[in-house]
């Protein structure tokens, strides 16, 4: 991915409603579940974005027909149209920057009969995704990892990461999976209902649960029948399918995140609109974190106003972030701002995302004279109501970039932030939705 644009943002207080981007989590999950249903499904008020248009590819890759219209996409799906096809070269796809279309992408890949490998851009062929294959085996898959030279890809930048190439179909059976990312078994949930048989799935590690919660909303839309005798062992029937159907995508919790946290450390009133307070979306519980440091939320319908505290934020809190990992960015930066020690705990697959995004905001916040320590699983803030200032770097990361962003609102001096194009990822409206509320 090539960084070349910089950034420099002025302390200033916000004001005024914005509307929020739709949820990238759910439009991609749309779109899957979409091409695998036979027939038409319309997909109105979805995100796009480079993340969303590559599942978009993706999808076309695998032989959905796309409509692209002004209020979202008509897709028509494969059903099981690949199952049975005879095929002389593998499918490929490449995911880009999207983690969620890669591992989502390689269960609907599973439950082919055709071969597909998976590629994307240079922090994808740093994910790891071995574990996930492993389950995909235990229940009948194919996968091989030898392939970048055959079909002129670039390598894999760690052991059992892509390229990989998965065939099916599933047979179905048992597998024990731990889930330090929850994508994991998301993805083995909305391929086993394919099965040729049934599939139980145990899982004695799981990160992320609300996410998985979120796909499971998505099964029950689709009447597919599994169960959850205990939270770590589910049990999918199979021969199932999917159907098509027509569903608007909700706001998008963490891309509204960084505009609650820009309310919270100026002191300032914003109203976010486009929300849903009933979602599955995990990133809403960051509300409840901005209370414990003083903001006041107020709900009406799909609105939420939150005001930040004039005398400052409050400290002395611990946050358990294992449910929600992509505040860590953000929640680390507002913690700065807070008068007390701020701990972010239970994350450790924060380390795993676009970026070690541990490391990287101890390290980037430090260059704006943030007092930070780093934890295996999280950070440690102490407080200062404050921050420099400075040049930051954006890591190719989007949401250490957003969080940068925000933290520059209510330092002494602006933050100049390197490489600011990744905003695109999830949300590339986000600069000119902050000029908006200044």
């Amino acid at each position: 991915m090539l960084l070349s644009m910089n950034r420099t943002i002025h302390h200033h207080k916000v004001s005024g409603t914005i509307n929020v981007p739709s949820s990238k989590s759910q439009t991609i999950r749309a779109l899957l579940i979409a091409t695998m249903a036979e027939g038409t499904s319309r997909i109105t008020n979805p995100l796009r974005s480079q993340d969303t248009l590559s599942c978009l590819s993706a999808c076309r890759s695998f032989g959905a027909k796309i409509e692209e219209t002004e209020s979202g996409w008509l897709l028509t799906g494969i059903g099981n149209s690949l199952k049975d096809r005879d095929v002389s070269e593998p499918l490929i796809i490449d995911t880009g920057n999207s983690g969620t279309t890669l591992y989502l992408g390689a269960g609907l890949a599973a439950s082919l009969g055709v071969p597909v490998i998976f590629t994307g851009d240079e922090q994808i062929r740093n994910r790891p995704v071995a574990p996930l294959l492993r389950a995909f085996e235990d229940l009948g898959a194919k996968v091989s990892y030898d392939i970048a030279e055959t079909y002129g890809l670039a390598p894999s930048l760690q052991p059992g990461c892509p390229p990989f190439m998965i065939e099916g179909p599933l047979k179905g059976g048992k597998t024990s999976i731990e889930c330090p990312t929850s994508q994991y078994l998301s993805s083995l949930l909305l391929a086993t209902p394919l099965a040729e048989s049934e599939s139980v799935i145990e899982v004695p590690l799981l990160n992320e649960r609300p996410y998985v919660e979120m796909t499971q909303a998505w099964l029950v839309e689709q009447d597919i029948s599994f169960s959850s005798d205990s939270e770590d062992t589910f049990t999918i029937s199979p021969n199932q399918s999917y159907h098509p159907y027509e569903r608007a995508v909700s706001g998008d919790f963490s891309s509204a995140s960084f505009f609650f946290c820009a309310a919270a450390i100026t002191g300032s009133e914003l109203t976010l609109t486009g929300l849903d307070p009933h979602d599955t979306q995990g990133d809403k519980d960051i509300l409840h974190c901005l209370e414990e440091m003083g903001c006041i939320i107020r709900w009406k319908k799909d609105s939420v106003t939150i005001s930040g505290p004039p005398a400052g934020l409050k400290g002395d809190i611990s946050l358990d972030l294992n449910p929600i990992p992509d505040t860590l960015p953000i929640l680390a930066v507002t913690a700065c701002f807070t008068d007390g020690e701020v701990r972010l705990e239970n994350v450790p697959q924060a380390r795993i995302k676009e970026t070690d995004r541990i490391a990287v905001m101890c390290s980037e916040l430090k260059k704006v004279g943030a007092l930070i320590e780093e934890l295996p699983d999280g950070l440690i803030i102490h407080g200062q109501k404050s921050l420099s200032g400075g040049t930051v770097t954006g890591h190719g990361d989007h949401r250490v970039i957003m969080a940068c962003a925000i933290a520059a609102l209510a330092c002494e001096d602006s933050i100049t932030i390197e490489g600011t194009d990744a905003v695109d990822i999830t949300c590339p409206g986000f600069f000119t939705l902050l000029e908006s509320i200044l």
